[in-house]
């Protein structure tokens, strides 16, 4: 590992644990050239998992993409971040743990409306009146009607 610093390829782990997320290894380093410290991130590399669209374009999965739905959905809501993080985070471990190369889209926002109806009522209307792409105020009465009943 090279030291950020000063380049020197001479450094060692001095301190090694699970990072917060428990998916990674945080590991403090120490140059023996220049004597800085720093912290490394390791993480297991996992297969690309790939996100079928609407219109069948395929893109690689990102998680900004969820969690920027999420908080638009969020937006002026008595919702906390650590919460949405919690949210996105379920999600991705529902999606990845299915193991699948390719995933369409509209698994994902079905999962993510499910997460959200349990969250806030308001958000779950806000993201499904985008996701779903009501055409009318019916068609938006229609899902508020099979909400509350």
């Amino acid at each position: 590992m090279k030291c950020p610093f000063c380049s020197s390829e001479n450094t060692r782990v001095i301190d090694s644990r699970p990072a917060d997320d428990n998916n990674s290894i945080r590991r403090r380093r120490l140059c023996d050239d220049c004597g800085k410290r720093f912290t490394t991130y390791e993480k297991v590399e996992t297969i690309p998992l790939i996100i079928i669209k609407k219109d069948n374009n395929r893109e690689q999965y990102d998680r900004a993409k969820i969690e920027k739905g999420v908080l638009l959905a969020c937006h002026k809501r008595p919702i906390s971040v650590e919460q949405i993080t919690k949210l996105v985070d379920e999600v991705e471990v529902e999606i990845f743990n299915r193991e699948e190369k390719e995933i369409p889209s509209s698994l994902i926002g079905e999962i993510l409306m499910d997460k959200l109806k349990d969250l806030d009522p308001v958000a779950y209307v806000r993201f499904a009146s985008v996701y779903r792409e009501f055409k009318d105020v019916n068609t938006f009465m229609n899902e508020l009607k099979k909400m509350l009943g």
